[in-house]
């Protein structure tokens, strides 16, 4: 009779050893590297942003990140790669606001569809700023729109290149002031830079870091950023939503993901560790200091906000006939 309670006692000790099993897999998590793809070279906003992240996540998770730089085709080589991957929480991607909502209204044949990915945070906004060279009689919005309509089709924007956020934060402005304007396409921000302040175009959409110490300087005139509200950097201009044109926002992101399927319960312990980095002081004047600012969010927040990013530019990206590079 002993024997026989001794071998019921350790069936049903066994039994529920296996029965926690899942929980124990699930509180384990992670239990090895955490390979982290950013969709552009080394140096970027991005990589330097997931860079400063990575001492605190590590931290926080008691595990390492390898990050590695997958570039290509505005970030869809690095996306196909991540929505491609095992759905266990140890491949995440460094999502562009181009490659998730400006690139699929763009390209018919993506290599993967939003419904592959699985939102955790948006990470950070990249605000942007309509600027003037010195010469140019506008200081405000709405100088530069009567000055547009006085002179429809004279006047132009420069910007960093076809399709990206600073093409379409030109195109939106035109929009929404219902001016001709001429879009003129650099190959980056630099270029485009230097031409507004030689004023062989009179207006850009820059980024911070390529404007900031130009405008400072008295080199260049602000007319208004493209944030919803100022910017700490700047803190004197106004936004263009202050300056006439209300409910104006148009910024670049870049947010973490997943592949669509990881579990809730691994994206909800990345989301913790990775907003709490972005709450750090430290790290967020770091971010600060790229011309970009922190955007923690929960993944239900980072998932509406791709949804609506994706309906704004999708419609402007119809209405102005913009077509891909």
């Amino acid at each position: 009779m002993f024997h026989v309670a001794r071998r019921r006692i350790l069936a049903a000790l066994t039994a529920a050893s296996f029965a926690l099993l899942p929980q124990a897999a699930q509180a384990a998590y992670p239990e090895q590297l955490i390979k982290i793809i950013v969709t552009f070279p080394p140096g970027g906003s991005a990589d330097t942003v997931i860079r400063a992240l990575e001492p605190l996540v590590t931290a926080e998770l008691k595990q390492g990140l390898v990050i590695e730089n997958r570039a290509g085709a505005g970030g869809n080589i690095g996306m196909a790669a991540v929505a491609q991957a095992k759905p266990d929480g140890y491949t995440l991607g460094v999502a562009p606001a181009g490659a998730l909502t400006v690139n699929p209204h763009l390209n018919a044949a993506m290599p993967f569809a939003l419904k592959d990915l699985a939102p955790i945070t948006l990470l950070a906004e990249i605000p942007f700023v309509l600027v003037a060279s010195a010469n140019v009689p506008a200081r405000t919005p709405a100088e530069t729109i009567a000055l547009a309509k006085a002179r429809p089709g004279a006047l132009s924007i420069g910007h960093g290149g076809n399709s990206t956020a600073m093409h379409l934060t030109a195109a939106l402005f035109t929009q929404r002031s219902g001016i001709a304007m001429e879009l003129v396409p650099y190959r980056g921000t630099a270029p485009a830079a230097v031409d507004v302040l030689a004023g062989h175009v009179p207006f850009a959409v820059l980024d911070i870091p390529a404007s900031r110490q130009l405008i400072l300087e008295g080199k260049l005139n602000a007319i208004g950023v493209s944030s919803a509200r100022r910017l700490a950097s700047l803190p004197d201009v106004p936004t263009l939503a202050e300056s006439g044109l209300a409910g104006f926002e148009s910024v670049g992101w870049f947010g973490l993901v997943a592949p669509a399927g990881t579990p809730a319960e691994v994206i909800a312990r990345l989301n913790e560790a990775f907003t709490k980095a972005l709450k750090d002081p430290v790290v967020a004047e770091k971010i600060r200091t790229l011309g970009a600012e922190p955007a923690p969010t929960s993944p239900e927040q980072f998932g509406r906000f791709i949804q609506d990013e994706s309906a704004k530019w999708g419609k402007l990206i119809s209405e102005a006939g913009i077509k891909a590079n």
